[in-house]
């Protein structure tokens, strides 16, 4: 099942299909570990719309809800 980044719930794990922002934060992105094909974890959502805690590897990262909505994840069952 296919969806963004920021409408998984926490424990929820997805494989990266796509990344739809612009070159230079694409960049940054992919230096995080943010690439299609990695699996990446939900850990928790800060309240109010706040940003969005995830894992990938053994990293830890804070994201924006407004940059995880435009990454596509494929569902991990």
């Amino acid at each position: 099942m296919h969806t963004s980044l920021d409408h998984l719930f926490p424990n929820q794990t997805g494989t990266i299909e796509t990344i739809d922002v612009s070159p230079e934060l694409g960049r940054r992105m992919a230096a995080l570990g943010l690439r299609p094909g990695r699996r990446v974890e939900m850990v928790r959502a800060a309240p109010l719309r706040g940003p969005l805690q995830i894992r990938i590897g053994h990293t830890e990262l804070m994201i924006r809800r407004a940059d995880a909505a435009k990454i596509n994840v494929n569902l991990v069952v």
